[in-house]
């Protein structure tokens, strides 16, 4: 292919050369494709990542930039709200490019969640490590970015079948958003958008990278069990014996009709696994009562109120840390959407997108967040990255 004839040539960025160049449009945005490329800048990469708002006329979209781009270049999700340069941001659609010069990508596509081959998906990550390594020696960075149906109720089978097969590789990832409708959601793959689907990206990179999974949350000494719930719809319809929301909202000192997303932001539920205290958050009331989770759930869970601290101070906190042997060129983050409800009733959507903005955090909101090797709710997990090690990151 000549350079005329390069899809990004002739196309101009601000930045010449940005490690992990972003660019974001509206929604609603006719030109979106064209918008988007000229933000992103020459190229070229070897993958592009969309974040886009249900309300994206994704499969225009989709088609355009396949045009441009091929097919295989582009992979993304719905969000729940998206994470632009100028932090939290709404009805948007936030591209994120790798460029070949830093990054090189196999992808992994899981078209049916309900028919997970654990064994297939082991074999297709060994043999897209090995091929990253081959292609690339002296890239001596690696991670693994997954993007999964986000009302599939599968992250957490899906991640355990991939476990096996990480090593040590690190592995983060968020489940795909529908704002706060709960209707459908979908991954990019091959030009077309897919549910009850998932997409893993592998990526090699020369640059320094660090995985990372925050939460603000504090147990406390409030405890109950689940004593009925149905695992396979992530429902509880008991605690402490009792029906479940009745007691949820007993023990917060409120009327069971108050209970709203934005109460389950602000009071969030934590189970302790392998020495952790980890986020079971609950996604709303069903027309029976019970209460429906984002993630695994089973009778005789001990279940304990958490307290939040200060959302805004500890992200600042948690973010400076990554920056303690030199600030990254940016991160890419999965943020949940409970985190940005919960900074929306506390009226710190402002302060929050400040910080996000300063630490150069790119990504979107989720229904659920993938940590290695669990999936998780009511965090931040993400990728940092740093400058090339040629270009004096330290490794």
């Amino acid at each position: 292919m000549t350079e005329q004839n390069h899809p990004f040539a002739g196309l101009q960025t601000a930045d010449p050369a940005p490690i992990l160049p972003t660019a974001a449009v509206s929604c609603d945005d006719r030109a979106a494709a064209a918008d988007l490329l000229a933000g992103l800048g020459p190229g070229p990469f070897s993958r592009v990542i969309l974040f886009a708002s249900p309300r994206t006329d994704i499969a225009n979209l989709l088609a355009q930039l396949s045009a441009r781009l091929g097919v295989d270049r582009i992979i993304g999700c719905t969000t729940a709200g998206e994470i632009s340069d100028q932090g939290y941001a709404e009805g948007e659609v936030v591209a994120v490019g790798l460029p070949e010069a830093n990054f090189a990508t196999q992808c992994l596509f899981v078209p049916d969640l309900g028919a997970i081959d654990g064994q297939e998906l082991i074999g297709q990550m060994i043999r897209a490590r090995a091929q990253l390594s081959a292609g690339h020696p002296g890239w001596d960075h690696e991670f693994a970015f997954l993007m999964v149906d986000g009302l599939s109720t599968r992250e957490d089978a899906l991640t355990s079948a991939l476990a096996p097969g990480l090593g040590p590789l690190p592995l983060f990832g968020g489940s795909a958003g529908d704002g706060i409708d709960f209707g459908q959601t979908h991954v990019f793959w091959q030009g077309r958008a897919l549910s009850n689907a998932a997409v893993l990206m592998v990526v090699r990179s020369k640059c320094r990278v660090r995985v990372f999974n925050l939460d603000h949350l504090v147990p406390t000494e409030q405890r109950m069990v689940v004593t009925m719930a149905d695992p396979s719809r992530r429902t509880v319809q008991q605690i402490n014996a009792e029906p479940a929301a009745q007691e949820y909202a007993r023990l917060l000192g409120k009327d069971p009709a108050q209970l709203t997303t934005f109460t389950f932001a602000a009071h969030p539920i934590v189970v302790r696994i392998g020495g952790r205290h980890h986020v079971r958050a609950i996604q709303r009331v069903d027309e029976n009562g019970d209460l429906v989770f984002f993630s695994a759930i089973d009778e005789g869970l001990v279940l304990t109120l958490a307290q939040p601290q200060d959302m805004v101070g500890h992200l600042e906190g948690e973010l400076a840390r990554l920056s303690e042997a030199g600030p990254p060129a940016a991160i890419l983050a999965c943020d949940c959407i409970l985190r940005r409800m919960e900074a929306q009733e506390n009226q710190k959507s402002l302060a929050i997108s400040d910080v996000l903005r300063r630490h150069r955090v790119v990504g979107f909101s989720t229904y659920g967040e993938q940590w290695n090797t669990m999936h998780v709710n009511h965090t931040m997990t993400g990728v940092a990255i740093y400058p090339p090690d040629d270009d004096g990151g330290q490794s």
